[in-house]
């Protein structure tokens, strides 16, 4: 039992790291690849069209892989016995390493979470349905990209919460 248990929780850390790997990895394409390139394109509409194609296609799917970080992780936290009674309720555990750890690391998990919900649900898709090129649709797609920058380094910085994490704290 002992070693099936070891083995499920490997398997949902690595369904864990994947998802993590494809979110950011997206982000990042999108930043440093995607949206420079797509900034070039001309005239506006066509730009504004194909950000908006391109923004709703990977809201479903960024979406789908922070439910499985989400639901993994919490798996992760059960696989080794933190939701047990008592244990995240005590004080002293948020003192040690390993908790700060885990604290900095849902810290920054809620913050990236809300980074991007802002940007998805509201500055993104408002800045596809003003005019192309106009002034108010600038403002808000410059917005969208710094929201869209800020969870990228958040997202970075759960990495690397999370890789202290796995070391100890």
């Amino acid at each position: 039992m002992i070693n099936s248990m070891t083995n499920l929780y490997f398997v949902n850390v690595t369904v864990h790291v994947l998802a993590a790997v494809f979110w950011l990895g997206g982000i990042l394409f999108l930043a440093l690849v995607g949206a420079p390139i797509l900034r070039a394109v001309e005239p506006p509409a066509l730009r504004q069209e194909l950000f908006r194609q391109l923004g709703t296609r990977f809201r479903v799917a960024g979406w789908i892989a922070l439910g499985v970080l989400v639901a993994t992780g919490l798996l992760n936290l059960q696989f080794r016995g933190l939701l047990d009674a008592g244990v995240l309720g005590s004080a002293r555990f948020w003192t040690e390493p390993y908790g700060r750890a885990l604290a900095l690391k849902l810290g920054l998990v809620t913050v990236m979470l809300v980074l991007q919900a802002v940007h998805d649900f509201g500055v993104g898709p408002r800045a596809s349905l003003l005019p192309a090129g106009s002034g108010a649709a600038v403002v808000l797609r410059k917005r969208a990209a710094l929201l869209a920058r800020v969870s990228a380094l958040v997202g970075l910085g759960v990495v690397m919460a999370a890789v202290r994490l796995a070391r100890g704290g």
